[in-house]
Protein backbone atom coordinates (compact mmCIF):
# COMPACT_ATOMS: atom_id res chain seq x y z
CA UNK A 1 0.00 0.00 0.00
CA UNK A 2 2.57 2.57 0.90
CA UNK A 3 4.18 1.26 -2.58
CA UNK A 4 0.89 2.28 -4.45
CA UNK A 5 0.24 5.27 -2.72
CA UNK A 6 4.05 7.05 -3.08
CA UNK A 7 3.90 5.73 -6.79
CA UNK A 8 0.34 8.04 -6.60
CA UNK A 9 1.61 10.69 -5.37
CA UNK A 10 4.89 11.31 -7.17
CA UNK A 11 2.76 10.91 -10.58
CA UNK A 12 0.12 13.35 -9.54
CA UNK A 13 3.80 15.72 -8.56
CA UNK A 14 5.42 15.32 -12.16
CA UNK A 15 1.70 15.91 -13.96
CA UNK A 16 1.02 19.49 -12.10
CA UNK A 17 4.79 20.23 -12.08
CA UNK A 18 5.13 20.50 -16.01
CA UNK A 19 2.12 23.13 -16.49
CA UNK A 20 3.20 25.13 -13.58
CA UNK A 21 7.07 24.87 -14.82
CA UNK A 22 5.85 26.30 -17.79
CA UNK A 23 3.63 29.10 -16.75
CA UNK A 24 6.73 30.77 -14.38
CA UNK A 25 8.81 30.31 -17.52
CA UNK A 26 5.90 32.37 -19.65
CA UNK A 27 5.99 34.69 -16.45
CA UNK A 28 9.24 35.29 -16.45
CA UNK A 29 8.33 39.26 -17.61
CA UNK A 30 5.61 39.84 -15.29
CA UNK A 31 6.91 41.00 -11.73
CA UNK A 32 8.40 38.17 -9.39
CA UNK A 33 5.17 38.46 -7.03
CA UNK A 34 3.18 37.03 -9.94
CA UNK A 35 5.63 33.89 -10.00
CA UNK A 36 6.10 33.37 -6.12
CA UNK A 37 1.66 33.29 -6.40
CA UNK A 38 2.17 31.19 -8.77
CA UNK A 39 4.82 28.54 -7.19
CA UNK A 40 2.65 29.03 -4.06
CA UNK A 41 -0.41 27.03 -5.64
CA UNK A 42 2.07 24.44 -6.46
CA UNK A 43 3.36 23.77 -3.11
CA UNK A 44 -0.47 24.17 -1.90
CA UNK A 45 -1.07 20.99 -3.71
CA UNK A 46 2.12 19.12 -3.15
CA UNK A 47 1.42 19.98 0.61
CA UNK A 48 -2.29 18.17 -0.01
CA UNK A 49 -1.33 15.39 -1.92
CA UNK A 50 1.54 14.70 0.56
CA UNK A 51 -1.12 14.56 3.50
CA UNK A 52 -3.92 13.11 1.85
CA UNK A 53 -1.96 10.14 -0.76
CA UNK A 54 0.72 9.28 1.32
CA UNK A 55 -0.37 10.73 5.11
CA UNK A 56 2.63 12.89 5.69
CA UNK A 57 1.56 16.21 8.04
CA UNK A 58 3.60 19.06 8.97
CA UNK A 59 4.08 20.56 12.67
CA UNK A 60 5.89 23.59 13.63
CA UNK A 61 7.42 24.64 16.67
CA UNK A 62 8.80 27.82 17.37
CA UNK A 63 6.46 29.82 14.78
CA UNK A 64 6.60 32.82 17.59
CA UNK A 65 10.10 33.33 17.09
CA UNK A 66 9.84 34.29 13.21
CA UNK A 67 10.75 37.58 12.70
CA UNK A 68 8.17 39.51 10.43
CA UNK A 69 10.76 41.10 8.41
CA UNK A 70 12.74 37.85 6.41
CA UNK A 71 16.10 36.82 7.41
CA UNK A 72 18.54 34.44 6.48
CA UNK A 73 17.45 30.35 7.49
CA UNK A 74 19.47 28.25 8.09
CA UNK A 75 18.13 24.85 8.47
CA UNK A 76 18.40 21.06 8.35
CA UNK A 77 18.65 19.07 5.26
CA UNK A 78 17.77 15.17 5.28
CA UNK A 79 14.90 14.93 2.29
CA UNK A 80 13.32 16.66 -1.14
CA UNK A 81 10.59 17.15 1.50
CA UNK A 82 12.31 20.86 3.11
CA UNK A 83 12.58 22.16 0.17
CA UNK A 84 8.62 22.72 -0.25
CA UNK A 85 7.76 22.11 3.27
CA UNK A 86 10.08 25.31 4.28
CA UNK A 87 8.17 27.17 1.59
CA UNK A 88 4.97 26.97 3.00
CA UNK A 89 6.69 28.51 6.63
CA UNK A 90 8.35 31.32 4.80
CA UNK A 91 6.39 33.29 2.09
CA UNK A 92 8.41 33.83 -0.07
CA UNK A 93 11.14 32.20 -0.11
CA UNK A 94 14.27 31.30 -2.10
CA UNK A 95 16.79 28.55 -1.71
CA UNK A 96 20.78 28.69 -2.40
CA UNK A 97 21.29 25.78 -4.42
CA UNK A 98 23.47 24.00 -6.90
CA UNK A 99 23.93 25.78 -10.55
CA UNK A 100 23.07 22.27 -12.20
CA UNK A 101 19.34 21.90 -11.15
CA UNK A 102 18.81 24.15 -13.50
CA UNK A 103 18.94 22.82 -16.04
CA UNK A 104 15.92 20.31 -15.01
CA UNK A 105 13.40 20.26 -17.35
CA UNK A 106 10.33 21.65 -16.01
CA UNK A 107 11.21 21.89 -12.60
CA UNK A 108 14.76 23.96 -12.95
CA UNK A 109 13.21 26.28 -15.36
CA UNK A 110 11.08 27.02 -12.49
CA UNK A 111 13.63 27.62 -10.14
CA UNK A 112 15.18 30.22 -12.69
CA UNK A 113 12.09 32.12 -12.92
CA UNK A 114 12.07 32.25 -9.08
CA UNK A 115 15.76 33.78 -9.01
CA UNK A 116 16.43 30.97 -6.70
CA UNK A 117 20.24 31.42 -5.45
CA UNK A 118 22.29 29.31 -7.82
CA UNK A 119 25.91 28.89 -7.66
CA UNK A 120 29.03 26.84 -9.10
CA UNK A 121 30.32 24.78 -6.23
CA UNK A 122 33.26 24.38 -8.13
CA UNK A 123 34.06 28.30 -8.28
CA UNK A 124 35.77 28.46 -5.09
CA UNK A 125 35.46 32.03 -3.99
CA UNK A 126 33.74 33.31 -6.98
CA UNK A 127 31.01 30.83 -5.77
CA UNK A 128 30.75 32.99 -2.63
CA UNK A 129 30.61 36.30 -4.00
CA UNK A 130 27.72 34.89 -6.39
CA UNK A 131 25.73 33.87 -3.27
CA UNK A 132 26.43 37.46 -1.20
CA UNK A 133 25.40 39.47 -4.47
CA UNK A 134 22.11 36.86 -4.92
CA UNK A 135 21.68 36.78 -1.24
CA UNK A 136 21.83 40.71 -0.40
CA UNK A 137 19.67 41.00 -3.18
CA UNK A 138 16.93 38.92 -2.52
CA UNK A 139 16.78 39.76 1.22
CA UNK A 140 16.28 43.61 0.37
CA UNK A 141 13.55 42.56 -1.92
CA UNK A 142 11.86 40.88 1.13
CA UNK A 143 12.81 37.34 0.67
CA UNK A 144 13.42 35.10 2.87
CA UNK A 145 16.94 33.17 1.91
CA UNK A 146 17.50 29.56 3.00
CA UNK A 147 20.36 28.17 2.76
CA UNK A 148 21.32 23.86 4.03
CA UNK A 149 24.65 24.69 5.52
CA UNK A 150 25.37 20.69 5.90
CA UNK A 151 25.42 21.36 1.71
CA UNK A 152 24.09 18.08 0.93
CA UNK A 153 21.16 15.94 2.27
CA UNK A 154 22.76 13.84 6.01
CA UNK A 155 20.55 11.09 6.89
CA UNK A 156 18.95 11.19 9.83
CA UNK A 157 21.02 10.44 12.64
CA UNK A 158 23.99 11.08 10.95
CA UNK A 159 26.62 14.22 11.21
CA UNK A 160 28.86 16.04 8.41
CA UNK A 161 30.45 19.19 9.33
CA UNK A 162 28.44 22.72 8.98
CA UNK A 163 29.97 24.94 5.92
CA UNK A 164 30.88 28.43 6.58
CA UNK A 165 29.01 29.75 3.77
CA UNK A 166 25.95 30.44 5.24
CA UNK A 167 27.59 32.15 7.98
CA UNK A 168 29.63 33.97 5.58
CA UNK A 169 26.56 35.23 3.70
CA UNK A 170 24.56 36.33 6.99
CA UNK A 171 27.94 38.52 8.37
CA UNK A 172 28.26 39.96 5.13
CA UNK A 173 24.73 41.03 4.60
CA UNK A 174 24.08 41.79 8.56
CA UNK A 175 21.06 39.74 8.15
CA UNK A 176 20.38 38.04 12.00
CA UNK A 177 20.22 33.92 11.25
CA UNK A 178 17.16 31.68 12.38
CA UNK A 179 18.28 28.06 12.87
CA UNK A 180 15.72 25.76 11.73
CA UNK A 181 16.06 21.49 12.28
CA UNK A 182 13.39 18.87 11.64
CA UNK A 183 12.74 15.34 11.46
CA UNK A 184 11.63 14.65 7.52
CA UNK A 185 14.44 12.44 7.05
CA UNK A 186 12.76 9.69 9.65
CA UNK A 187 9.53 9.15 7.09
CA UNK A 188 10.60 10.85 3.38
CA UNK A 189 13.92 9.82 3.46
CA UNK A 190 17.15 10.67 1.69
CA UNK A 191 16.72 9.51 -2.32
CA UNK A 192 13.92 6.96 -1.30
CA UNK A 193 11.36 6.11 -3.76
CA UNK A 194 8.47 5.48 -0.59
CA UNK A 195 7.35 7.83 1.59
CA UNK A 196 5.78 6.49 5.16
CA UNK A 197 2.96 8.16 6.70
CA UNK A 198 3.90 9.87 9.76
CA UNK A 199 4.43 13.36 11.31
CA UNK A 200 7.01 15.50 10.55
CA UNK A 201 8.36 18.51 13.57
CA UNK A 202 9.99 21.47 11.87
CA UNK A 203 11.57 23.24 14.81
CA UNK A 204 12.34 27.18 14.48
CA UNK A 205 15.05 28.26 17.16
CA UNK A 206 15.87 31.18 18.77
CA UNK A 207 17.10 34.23 16.09
CA UNK A 208 20.88 34.68 16.35
CA UNK A 209 21.89 38.36 15.69
CA UNK A 210 25.05 38.48 14.14
CA UNK A 211 26.66 41.82 14.76
CA UNK A 212 30.30 41.28 16.47
CA UNK A 213 30.41 37.41 15.60
CA UNK A 214 32.86 36.09 13.70
CA UNK A 215 32.22 33.26 10.89
CA UNK A 216 33.45 30.28 13.13
CA UNK A 217 31.18 31.68 16.20
CA UNK A 218 27.61 32.00 14.27
CA UNK A 219 28.58 28.72 12.59
CA UNK A 220 29.13 27.26 16.19
CA UNK A 221 26.01 28.23 17.28
CA UNK A 222 23.92 27.34 14.49
CA UNK A 223 25.44 23.82 14.65
CA UNK A 224 25.39 23.32 18.50
CA UNK A 225 21.53 24.48 18.42
CA UNK A 226 20.31 22.63 15.08
CA UNK A 227 22.39 19.27 16.48
CA UNK A 228 20.78 19.58 19.89
CA UNK A 229 17.57 20.43 18.81
CA UNK A 230 17.72 17.23 16.50
CA UNK A 231 17.79 14.98 19.55
CA UNK A 232 15.10 16.10 21.32
CA UNK A 233 12.50 15.77 18.17
CA UNK A 234 14.18 12.62 16.95
CA UNK A 235 15.97 10.87 20.38
CA UNK A 236 15.29 7.68 18.59
CA UNK A 237 17.65 8.22 15.88
CA UNK A 238 20.57 9.01 18.47
CA UNK A 239 20.76 6.13 20.59
CA UNK A 240 23.09 6.57 23.17
CA UNK A 241 22.92 10.17 23.56
CA UNK A 242 21.04 11.62 26.59
CA UNK A 243 18.54 14.70 25.33
CA UNK A 244 17.54 17.75 26.94
CA UNK A 245 15.43 20.42 26.63
CA UNK A 246 17.40 22.56 24.01
CA UNK A 247 17.86 26.51 25.31
CA UNK A 248 18.37 29.93 23.43
CA UNK A 249 21.56 30.17 20.99
CA UNK A 250 24.01 32.81 22.25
Amino acid sequence: MIFLRSLLFWLLVGLMTIPVGTLLVLFVLLPIAARFFTVRLWWTAFMWLARHVVGVEMRVEGRERIPKKPVLVLSKHESAWETVGLQSIFVPTVFVLKKELLKVPFFGWGLAALRMIAIDRDAGRKALQQMLEQGKNRLDSGIWVIVFPEGTRVPLGERVRYKSGAAYLALKTGSPVLPVAHNAGDIWRKKAFQIHPGVITVSIGPLIETQGLKDTQLNAAVENWIEAEMRRIAPHRYPGVATQENGDAP
